[in-house]
């Protein structure tokens, strides 16, 4: 199977889009108010507890949610499997429209966000976070390189440029010219760049609260959390993209992609099933299991993550009639987003204590504001870009290889 793509054009401003436009505007002036009166004057952060969901949700849960950008590219381009093709730019534009929320959540909640581009030149090689930090930087601008031939595909021969400025169009034609002739040559480097990134990072964000031993809960803190934020971001790649590709064909009346959405999820059933039989091992091995039935908000977390997040959606992925079914396979990748999304929030906001504040955090209506308005503004771009640029397949068709 090829990809198709083309520009939807569809009607743009439905109910839902002024919706998310609604929660956009109200993120925005949360944000002004943020650099205007200091993170203290919209949040519940403190000195003893310097990050909460705008580091749980906004950065940690946004980078492994934005994972199916490399998990595709590594299985369409890199392994040759060109039959998942279709489903590669809306998982490329998932993650860089993630990876672009994900510094402008950081530039929220840092003190000097005008210098979050020093991590690319200064270089501190002893700091795990310093590679957290100087990876995300540069694989965001490797994913805006990635979806350059998607902008060049959609404007070359097209430019017409108004009044004064119609004098560029040569030029402009001219770059887009050149620019369809050397990205196809050099795109292997960014892809390979963006395949090692990302690896680096997601496993780096592990390795962040190793330093904590004291501060994070025992059920989370182990020597393999970077192999597990690793396993667990490669895990909910392709769930991610069976996530996202349903709700948008559902919500703009095209084609499901079963075809290409199913056999992918068969990998998502090894890879899921790693990672839980790597979460059961470190349990029983470390003696962690005896905190499950303790009753405390963290231990509740960690079973609700274990079995909700993990168990359930494996036991309904071994079976092919779920995997064929458009709603049950939605739910199960659905529950797998979910816990992914549960295990970044439990590790650095709910299993996160430090022994210096005994005070229970909860984000303040500012701080959940910001975060709404940082997901909303995604969908909007996410609706408006595959509204007008050749991102998703042409409605009700499929072309063979």
């Amino acid at each position: 199977m090829s990809a198709n793509p083309q520009a939807i054009r569809a009607k743009f401003w439905t109910p839902g889009v002024l919706v998310m436009a609604f929660f956009m505007a109200a993120g925005a002036v949360t944000v002004l108010a943020r650099f205007i009166g200091g993170i203290g004057y919209v949040s519940n952060l403190s000195t003893a507890r310097p990050w909460g969901i705008w580091i749980g949700i906004d950065v940690a849960s946004g980078v492994a949610l934005a994972a199916g950008g490399f998990t595709t590219a590594f299985l369409a381009h890199i392994l040759g499997r060109h039959y998942y093709e279709p489903v590669i730019r809306p998982a490329l534009l998932t993650a860089m429209l993630g990876y672009t929320f994900v510094v402008l959540g950081l530039m929220v909640d840092i003190g000097r966000s005008w210098a979050i581009w020093k991590p690319m030149v200064y270089w501190n090689p002893h700091s795990v976070l310093f590679e957290v930090a100087m990876c995300v930087m540069f694989y965001v601008n490797v994913l805006y390189i990635e979806f350059l031939p998607i902008l060049v595909e959609q404007f070359k021969g097209r430019v017409k440029m108004p009044g004064p400025l119609a004098a560029l169009n040569g030029v402009v034609e001219n770059l887009l010219g050149l620019a369809d002739r050397i990205l196809p040559r050099i795109m292997w480097f960014f892809i390979i760049s963006g395949v090692v990134l990302s690896c680096m990072h997601q496993s780096s964000l592990g390795s962040l609260m190793l330093i904590a031993p004291t501060k994070l809960h025992p059920l989370w803190y182990t020597p393999i959390l970077p192999l597990l934020f690793l396993v667990s971001a490669v895990t909910v790649g392709y769930p991610m993209v069976v996530f996202e590709t349903t709700l948008a064909t559902a919500s703009l009346k095209l084609d499901p992609e079963m075809k290409i959405l199913s056999p992918l999820t068969r990998i998502t059933v090894f890879l899921l099933g790693t990672y839980l039989a790597l979460k059961t091992g470190d349990m029983v091995i470390r003696g962690t299991y005896v905190y499950l039935l303790d009753g405390t908000a963290q231990t509740n977390a960690f079973l609700v993550e274990m079995i909700c997040g993990i168990i359930i959606p494996w036991i309904m992925l071994l079976s092919p009639a779920v995997r064929r079914s458009r709603r049950w396979l939605f739910i199960a990748c659905a529950l797998i987003v979910c816990g992914v999304l549960l295990n970044r929030i439990n590790v650095f906001v709910v299993g996160y204590r430090p022994p210096v504040s005994e005070n229970y955090y909860f984000p303040s209506i500012s701080e959940m504001l910001i975060t709404v308005g940082f997901i909303s503004g995604l969908m909007f771009l996410y609706r408006f870009i595959v509204t007008y640029l050749p991102v998703l397949n042409r409605p009700g068709q499929e072309v063979s290889a």
